[in-house]
């Protein structure tokens, strides 16, 4: 059982409760104005390319089987990334850390080994978060991956906007001790605007899993300007109200990490957002209070 992973976060305070190894897998059915992970939307391998890192030694390009890398070019390098197969043989060559892999291929058993080393830090809150992305673009690796930790007696978080099928989420009930759902906004045709796609399914999933008896966290990503309007903050106090199951609602500030990667995937830069000050986070924090 193998999927397509992009990070492992080891040593991870703020993807569920306690010391956790939080895994991204690649792939997401969700393209969000401000997203963190850019890296995470294409199910295959990409490269990222840091051009003030290249020293042009060539070694990209000897190895290129595509012959996509030219390097001192006019005294720079050219990367043409629409002949790319995603291969990775050029990062693998690249010393100066110019060109990196976004997303590698890993079975399940090497990264619960990889996840497996931090046990000993875990407590009694600690474990296994799955990420992504969207994790449940890779059901079966995530199934896979969950099992060997439940396995060994750990605590397992799946995160995860809820854009899936029902039955995907179902056949997760069993290997999941809590789910992080995304609740990007509360208002059917904002939440399109902001992610490309309607909430609706996203809505009836969470109702759901509700229903099932599964602990859930709401977390709700707030840019300023965006999605913090009162009208917004209320609409999600009045979904996490509806939730009986409901552990806490936990407002997710926007920061800009995401805009850097872009530029290494040669993507057009998206606009710069607002980073809310500690005035706003008070604001989202009050607004969201479950009383």
């Amino acid at each position: 059982m193998t999927g397509m992973v992009f990070d492992i976060a080891r040593f991870s305070l703020h993807d569920g409760p306690g010391i956790r190894t939080t895994v991204f897998l690649k792939g997401c059915p969700l393209r969000c104005v401000w997203c963190h992970n850019p890296e995470s939307w294409k199910r295959g391998t990409e490269i990222f390319f840091d051009p003030s890192k290249c020293i042009g030694c060539g070694d990209c390009g000897n190895v290129c089987p595509e012959k996509c890398h030219r390097t001192n070019v006019g005294g720079r390098h050219l990367f043409r990334r629409g002949k790319c197969t995603g291969c990775g043989k050029c990062a693998d060559a690249c010393f100066s850390g110019a060109l990196k892999k976004a997303g590698v291929r890993m079975t399940a058993g090497e990264v619960w080994a990889e996840a497996a080393r931090d046990r000993a830090y875990y407590g009694e809150t600690g474990g296994l978060t799955v990420s992504g992305g969207e994790p449940l673009f890779q059901p079966e690796f995530t199934r896979e991956l969950l099992k060997m930790a439940r396995a060994a007696g750990v605590h397992t978080c799946l995160e995860t906007c809820g854009s899936v099928p029902w039955e995907t989420l179902r056949g997760l009930l069993p290997y999941v001790d809590l789910w992080r759902y995304d609740v990007k906004a509360a208002d059917g045709e904002k939440h399109r605007k902001l992610t490309g796609v309607s909430n609706e399914r996203i809505l009836d999933n969470l109702a759901r899993l509700d229903g099932t008896g599964a602990e859930i966290e709401l977390r709700c990503p707030l840019v300023p300007g965006l999605n913090d309007a009162p009208e917004d903050l209320s609409g999600l106090r009045r979904i996490a109200r509806s939730i009986r199951h409901l552990k806490r609602i936990e407002p997710e500030p926007y920061h800009p990490f995401g805009k850097a990667k872009e530029l290494f995937l040669g993507r057009r830069k998206s606009p710069a957002w607002p980073v809310p000050g500690e005035n706003e986070l008070e604001r989202y924090r009050a607004s969201l209070k479950m009383e």
